[in-house]
């Protein structure tokens, strides 16, 4: 009879483990951004395992902010695409926040004839460039208007490509947050 008894718990817990497996969250941990194979001028977004390869288990709606703007974004076996076509080079910051963690990363997108590129910028790259800058115009002091001749002209690129201060600053702390933790 005791027999029985844990014969029946064994075939209820293995008849829930389906439930319990469809149950777990799937979670964007981390992403990249790609051109859309259809190369019609729109990007990608590719959701990543822990290994770096695309996580194909990841279906439905999740929820990005692109630029400053809230926008969900319909996933099918880990890639999503958004609504929006680039139609010149540009930077772009996507961020996408879950339970457990946030991301942003920044992208320069480059448009040429060929499609888009889109290339992955460090936020730690908007303290390092400037500071190895004013290093060097420390170190000649005759060149110290260069220099800030130098930084106008970077940020006035920056600003003239759509990417203003605030979001500058959102990436230097999203980099310097998934540095330190």
């Amino acid at each position: 009879m005791n027999k029985n008894k844990t014969m029946k718990k064994i075939i209820f817990f293995l008849l829930l483990i389906p439930f319990w497996a469809a149950a777990q969250e799937q979670n964007i941990q981390n992403f990249i951004v790609k051109e859309n194979l259809s190369k019609n001028g729109k990007l990608a977004v590719v959701a990543l395992d822990s290994l770096g390869n695309t996580n194909e288990n990841i279906h439905g709606n999740y929820l990005f902010t692109i630029n400053g703007f809230s926008q969900t974004l319909q996933f099918h076996e880990g890639v999503a695409v958004p609504n929006q076509k680039i139609e010149s080079s540009t930077f772009v910051f996507f961020s996408h926040k879950n339970q457990q963690t946030s991301k942003g990363r920044l992208f320069y997108i480059y448009k040429s004839d060929s499609g888009l590129s889109p290339f992955a910028i460090s936020g730690l790259m908007f303290l390092i460039i400037p500071a190895i800058v004013l290093g060097i115009a420390y170190m000649f002091k005759k060149v110290i208007m260069t220099a800030i001749a130098l930084a106008i002209v970077f940020f006035l690129f920056n600003h003239s490509q759509g990417l203003d201060l605030s979001k500058i600053f959102e990436s230097i702390f999203s980099s310097l947050k998934n540095l330190i933790g």
